[in-house]
């Protein structure tokens, strides 16, 4: 018999070196733990990042699109009797225009663009949308306001005079103007986040003149005389 050898065969790990086993691990688990976590940070905010993207792009789309089909549809009148076409301050503008596919047949509408405060210290771009009755009552809503763009910090809207023989039209800050509409319009926004918001300036394709009750579709181009 070798009682020694026997001893020796039978002997187990300590304490010690369990507890080492098991921190080592952990420190593995942990390693894997923060691999993953910072790979599924990546990928959100990859995804978050494209999101944000699409949103821009596809407001600015709408936008643009929108603003050069404005029409020469009086929305208002002023005080005395005259017709007004466009409406705009640093944040917030109405104009007349058709929408897209099947809600442009019900005819023109009244669409508001407005920056509304979202309640976390900045604001929201929303959108409304009001049918214009044939008979001139009221305009209808056609649905609740939609959001076009969520976490703006900062923005305002400014209006290009139409451009005359002697000079560029000027930028405004407020469009009151009931002889004609502006020549572009620019939205400026600071988002929040790394996103950013390229300057939108849209131009309207409609110059209506308010004594004559016509439109002109080709602005700055002035109607030849036929001789």
């Amino acid at each position: 018999m070798r009682p020694a050898a026997s001893a020796a065969g039978a002997r187990g790990f300590t304490l010690l070196e369990v507890l080492g086993a098991l921190a080592l691990l952990a420190l593995l688990l942990l390693g894997v733990y923060s691999g993953v976590r910072t790979a599924t940070q990546t990928v959100r905010s990859g995804e978050a990042a494209i999101s944000r993207l699409d949103e821009v792009r596809s407001a600015q789309q709408f936008l643009r699109r929108e603003l050069a089909q404005a029409r020469a549809v009086p929305l208002a009148k002023t005080d005395n009797g005259d017709p007004i076409y466009f409406s705009g301050d640093e944040h917030e503008m109405r104009f007349v225009a058709s929408l897209p596919g099947y809600l442009g047949k019900l005819g023109p509408q009244l669409q508001q663009l407005k920056l509304v405060p979202n309640g976390k210290g900045g604001s929201r771009l929303e959108a409304s949308f009001a049918l214009m009755p044939p008979d001139g009552s009221a305009p209808r809503p056609l649905s609740e306001p939609e959001v076009l763009v969520e976490d703006i910090r900062g923005g305002r809207f400014s209006y290009r005079e139409p451009d005359t023989a002697q000079a560029k039209g000027q930028w405004r800050n407020h469009w009151d103007d009931s002889r004609v509409m502006p020549r572009i319009v620019r939205i400026a926004l600071t988002l929040d986040g790394t996103s950013s918001w390229p300057l939108l300036e849209a131009p309207l394709r409609v110059d209506p003149t308010a004594t004559q009750g016509q439109a002109n579709l080709l602005q700055g181009l002035q109607p030849r005389s036929l001789q």
